[in-house]
């Protein structure tokens, strides 16, 4: 049941969305940079995390390193730099608690409209909040400034599924990753896990081996993935840090793991043929001998043409190495009663199938953005330095890197928010909204040609081809084109109590 509550809504210069790693970073960034503006955070869920909360399958970790995927500000302390789920937690957990944010936050208020005005330079926020007392929620509203979407980029709802014919005839027990249900037990069973990117690769050892291991995993995959094997622990950091100190070796490790990550994908991109035979050269030492490499770790694309997978020390080859896990490189004809029927006619038995197929894509939660009276398709808009939308004023997105670690484009957007919002007050403008030319050439906002990312080209923005418009996937070129002038003739600004709007403004220079 929801109640509408008819009360006058509160005010605040920045509403940041979400309380995951982008949003609580943010919060960080504009606590102590911007004190004088008002702030709220407003998370749907029960609890802070964001996809460090929601996702609870098996083994889930980070596929980039804590150095980086960390925030600049807050040094990552444990020893494993591939860090798990709950590791990550307890890291946001303690970033909220050393900056103050919890007073801020407030969970369970869900947004579910957001409506500009021109006239007053604000934003309208329908809210959905959680009622303790009556078990409903209740529908209020919020008026902001500026919006700060920390929503990510995926339904929180619902997982991708193909439809595979049969499924109601298997008698056992189906589960999607993005649901996975806390008393599942797989010990002792046998699991087929569909699917071959980064949430199987997770999957597949951490069920297949240690305590309450399945009896055997096998991943079914329809096409191949580029799968490497890196230490989860980096040596170097600890060493760095053990001489330098906390702070020093944290920042002197981020700075390696920045540059030796971007020259791999950059190197990897100029030499696939090269990047190609090294990476299969490194899964024939881990596999066992005889194993059909060239059929189960050769993908028909480049390297990054799709996201490479991880596996920590190697789990994921030594499961199959020692015989607790199966690749099998088929399509499903459909599933039966005891598993999955094969195109080639092969039939997996199985007692838990698990689909770890993909992702939905949906921004901002999928809530409709109302721009003086006229609702706004975000897939119309045109990318602004990665993080403004043409079209729609003082609203900001937090998307990060697909090569990288997400967090690294999340630290520099903030920064250039904070430099945004200071240029914006010193000038007297309340509004900003970047202006996309007519016959700006458009193309789709990620650079990965992954199922999820070609589902999500008609709900996400688009890109241009060139600067300030192009999405850029690299922190250096990010750093060089965020720490230049914040105003240029793509912004228009305003003001509430100006008739006309200023575009451009004056040129300002970040310190």
């Amino acid at each position: 049941m929801t109640t509408e509550v008819p009360d006058a809504a509160e005010e605040f210069d920045v509403v940041v969305i979400g309380a995951g790693i982008s949003g609580i970073g943010a919060a960080s960034y504009f606590s102590r940079e911007l004190p004088g503006k008002s702030l709220l955070v407003l998370e749907g869920r029960d609890d802070i995390g964001g996809t460090w909360d929601l996702f609870r399958y098996p083994g889930i970790r980070s596929d980039s390193d804590l150095h980086t995927f960390g925030y600049e500000f807050k040094p990552w302390r444990h020893e494993a730099a591939i860090a798990d789920a709950p590791l990550i937690r307890d890291y946001l957990r303690e970033t909220v608690e050393e900056n103050h944010l919890g007073p801020l936050i407030r969970l369970r208020h869900r947004v579910v409209r957001a409506a500009w005005s021109s006239p007053d330079s604000r934003w309208t926020l329908t809210v959905e909040a959680a009622d303790p007392a009556g078990g409903g929620t209740v529908t209020t509203t919020i008026r902001a400034g500026w919006v700060f979407a920390a929503t990510g980029y995926y339904r929180y709802d619902e997982g991708f599924c193909p439809e595979f014919p049969g499924r109601d005839d298997f008698e056992g027990t189906i589960v999607h990753p993005q649901h996975w249900p806390e008393t599942l037990d797989h010990s002792g069973k046998n699991v087929v896990v569909i699917g071959s990117g980064a949430t199987a690769i997770t999957l597949v050892p951490a069920m297949a081996t240690g305590p309450g291991a399945a009896r055997h995993v096998t991943m079914l995959q329809r096409t191949p993935t580029y799968v490497l094997a890196l230490p989860r622990v980096d040596k170097v950091a600890l060493a760095l840090t053990k001489a330098l100190g906390e702070e020093r070796g944290y920042a002197v490790t981020r700075f390696k793991n920045i540059w030796l990550d971007r020259a791999v994908v950059k190197g990897l991109r100029t030499f696939p043929k090269a990047g190609r035979r090294l990476i299969r050269r490194e899964n024939l030492k881990r596999l066992p001998k005889g194993f059909d490499v060239d059929k189960h770790f050769n993908p028909p694309y480049d390297p990054w043409d799709q996201r490479l997978c991880l596996a920590p020390d190697g789990d994921f080859f030594d499961a199959i190495k020692e015989g607790h896990a199966t690749v099998v490189t088929d399509t499903v004809a459909r599933f039966s009663g005891r598993g999955v029927v094969l195109s080639s006619g092969e039939e997996l038995e199985a007692d838990i199938i698990v689909t770890a197929t993909g992702l939905n894509l949906r921004l901002f939660d999928g809530m409709p953005i109302v721009v003086d009276g006229r609702e706004t398709d975000v897939a119309d808009s045109v990318c602004y330095r990665g993080m403004l939308l043409s079209g729609i004023p003082n609203w900001a997105m937090a998307i990060g890197y697909t090569t990288s670690s997400w967090t690294l484009k999340v630290g520099l957007m903030c920064r250039y928010f904070i430099d945004l919002v200071r240029h914006m007050d010193a000038h007297g403008y309340d509004r900003v909204v970047p202006v996309a030319q007519p016959g700006t050439e458009r193309r789709p906002v990620m650079d990965l040609q992954a199922g999820y990312a070609r589902r999500g080209e008609k709900v996400l923005p688009k890109q241009g081809v060139e600067k300030p418009w192009r999405m850029a996937m690299s922190y250096p070129e990010d750093a060089r084109a965020l720490r230049g002038p914040v105003a240029d003739d793509n912004l228009e600004f305003g003001a509430a109590r100006s008739v006309a709007h200023l575009r451009g403004g004056r040129r300002a220079t970040r310190g």
